[in-house]
């Protein structure tokens, strides 16, 4: 599996990508094998200001529908409109062409708390 290092990782199995006061965020590769093949992706936050833990969105296995949980405090300020006709980017390209939204960050301290990569691996027995 893949951890990129650049990246920071959730107990709840999202990874965030900082760039600036704004940030990426989707599901690490962990996550999407154990959801199984992606067919929906659900999120109707664009514009609303979450607090740290809130749910962002759904994503829709085969079998199964998990909420997303925002990383961080922030505004969501675009959803990667790909994945409305493409959901299985999530299951092919996870931290590139499967990111899921992108936010402008409300506190850089949030970060602290998040998992780095060898953190992540731990957590999650790999």
């Amino acid at each position: 599996m893949n951890f990129p290092a650049e990246l920071k990782y959730t107990e709840d199995h999202e990874w965030i990508r900082i760039e600036g006061d704004t940030a990426f965020i989707g599901i690490t590769e962990h996550a999407q094998q154990e959801l199984g093949d992606i067919v929906y992706v659900d999120i109707n936050t664009v514009g609303d200001a979450l607090e740290k833990g809130e749910v962002f969105g759904s994503v829709e296995a085969v079998k199964t529908v998990s909420d997303l949980f925002i990383p961080v405090a922030g505004t969501v300020l675009e959803v990667n409109d790909a994945l409305d006709g493409e959901p299985e980017l999530v299951n092919s390209d996870p931290y590139g062409k499967g990111w899921m939204v992108k936010i402008t960050l409300s506190n850089p301290d949030d970060t602290d708390g998040l998992l780095s990569a060898e953190d992540y691996q731990t957590f999650i027995g790999a």
